[in-house]
């Protein structure tokens, strides 16, 4: 398949951007003043969810939302300053996408671990035969609770589920007071005023009102190809690649390194995406939203299990622990493989 079509972002649905309406036929070429819009656009939606998000306070489900709608215009600004960084001015460009990526990133820190802890543990019900613990079950911060159907579990993995909470919900109490920190710091205030200019002025680069943004967004899509073209797609449409699972279970606790292109690949997915909407949202392809939710599932599974790989690393722990947590690094691993198989399936169809 070559790229063209709009996915999804990972963990939580991504949604169109504010100034969505009807695509724009294929020949149109948008100019700079198209991209100008869409990032007034997104500083203004930007600007809406910060001042949603105090109006909602720290706990509220609507918070919630609104910390993810920060994220998705951040993403979205960042991604137009790095296809289209020729259009603008380069010295904003440069210093404004670390702080975008600074925002996203550690805004997004607590949804992760809550959602790696709900994946590990579902896991392990289901390696274990019991009944599943329900998605959003687990432990917040701030508010423990029991965990259902605990005691159906085999004594090493009742351990090891018990072990997984203990770390995921301090790395996600952890990650939930770094985001209130974030959200009061003067550097994220300097962040939001710089957005507040934006939603105003867009420094674009001399004659880039006019310019053209197809070759821009086209070379974004030929580095996706590029990237998508080192992958090793024919081991990765055997079902069951026992080679690269070998490879996923060594003991290094450092990052696979067969996972790192795999993860550029959805980075690079993501930003042929957000390309596409200016200055409307193009045709959505189903089969490249699929790929993007296999690269999402590649991520979470490789993530889960490095955290079942470092908890099975902690000392003293009991040897029927650790060799649930074992079996359940195995199993992630697998996880990921398989999001590899759909991605290949889905990517060559």
């Amino acid at each position: 398949m070559t790229p063209g079509g709009a996915g999804v972002a990972p963990r939580h649905p991504d949604r169109p951007h504010p100034v969505a309406a009807e695509a724009v036929p294929a020949a149109t070429d948008p100019a700079g003043d198209d991209l100008a819009a869409y990032l007034r656009a997104q500083a203004t939606e930007f600007l809406r969810a910060l001042r949603a998000q105090r109006e909602h306070g720290n706990g509220a489900e609507g918070a919630a939302e609104a910390g993810r709608a920060l994220r998705r215009s951040a993403r979205r600004i960042s991604a137009a300053l790095h296809t289209f960084r020729a259009l603008l001015d380069p010295a904003w460009a440069d210093s404004m996408r670390p702080e975008l990526a600074w925002v996203s990133g550690t805004l997004a820190l607590e949804h992760a671990q809550e959602a790696r802890l709900d994946r590990l543990l579902l896991a392990l019900h289901r390696l274990s035969g019991s009944t599943p613990v329900p998605v959003g079950a687990v432990v917040h911060a701030g508010a423990p609770s029991p965990v259902p159907e605990r005691g159906s579990l085999t004594v090493g993995a009742a351990k090891a589920g018990a072990l997984l909470e203990r770390r995921l919900t301090l790395a996600r109490t952890r990650a939930h007071s770094a985001a209130l920190e974030a959200l009061g710091s003067a550097r994220f205030h300097a962040v939001a005023d710089r957005i507040a200019l934006l939603a105003s002025d867009v420094p674009l680069a001399p004659g880039a009102a006019t310019a053209g943004l197809g070759p821009l967004a086209a070379a974004a899509e030929d580095r996706l190809a590029g990237a998508v073209s080192v992958l090793p797609l024919v081991t990765a449409g055997d079902p069951y690649n026992a080679q690269a699972l070998v490879h996923g279970l060594s003991p290094d606790p450092a990052p696979h390194p067969q996972d790192g292109p795999w993860h550029q690949v959805r980075l690079l997915l993501r930003l042929h995406r957000y390309a596409r909407e200016i200055p409307h949202p193009a045709p959505a392809d189903p089969r490249l939203r699929q790929a993007a939710e296999a690269l999402t599932r590649h991520r979470d599974a490789a993530e889960a299990a490095a955290e079942a790989a470092q908890a099975a690393r902690t000392p003293r722990i009991a040897p029927a622990t650790a060799y649930a947590l074992g079996v359940l690094h195995a199993d992630q691993r697998h996880e990921v493989e398989a999001a590899r198989f759909t991605f290949q399936q889905t990517w060559q169809s």
